[in-house]
């Protein structure tokens, strides 16, 4: 199957009814990434296809090694890759963990043609202000391949029915 190769958009201004859907109002750091999609999912489903039921080798070493986030070992119903779902909608989901310097939300959103990928991150120690922005910079290279990366696993589980 031949996908459509549309072009990620990122953004670090998040509309308000979109950071709304995280747990963290006072988040110093955001962003979005959209892609335009024809593959029909779940919320879920497109969070899974992006980031699996668990963390690969480099989601690991950079959300564990240099984060210290707190993930979950071993697929769960209740996880994905390592992230608790605390919160979900008709067109979203909500993904959260944090670590002894910062909290952290992912949510996906997919509607109207369009799936969303949004971080959230919030400082809770001042050390959260000089380890992010440098990791920042790798993330907004990274989040473009995990959107149209989790469109080529998703439009592959379609097919396979």
């Amino acid at each position: 199957m031949t996908l459509p190769n549309h072009e990620v958009h990122g953004t670090r201004e998040v509309p308000p009814e979109l950071r709304a859907l995280g747990s963290l109002p006072d988040a110093h750091y955001a962003d979005l990434f959209t892609l335009e999609t024809d593959v029909v999912a779940t919320p879920e489903d497109w969070a899974r296809a992006m980031l699996g039921d668990v963390p690969s080798a480099g989601e690991t070493l950079i959300w564990r090694g240099f984060l210290g986030l707190r993930l979950h070992h071993g697929a769960s119903p209740e996880t994905v890759a390592g992230w608790r779902i605390t919160g979900r909608g008709e067109d979203w989901i909500r993904l959260e963990t944090a670590s002894w310097f910062l909290s952290a939300n992912l949510v996906v959103k997919a509607s109207g043609g369009q799936v969303s990928l949004l971080t959230l991150l919030r400082y809770d120690r001042p050390i959260g202000h000089l380890v992010w922005p440098p990791l920042s910079a790798v993330h907004r290279r990274l989040a473009p391949g995990l959107l149209h990366g989790g469109q080529r696993r998703r439009a592959a589980q379609v097919a396979r029915g």
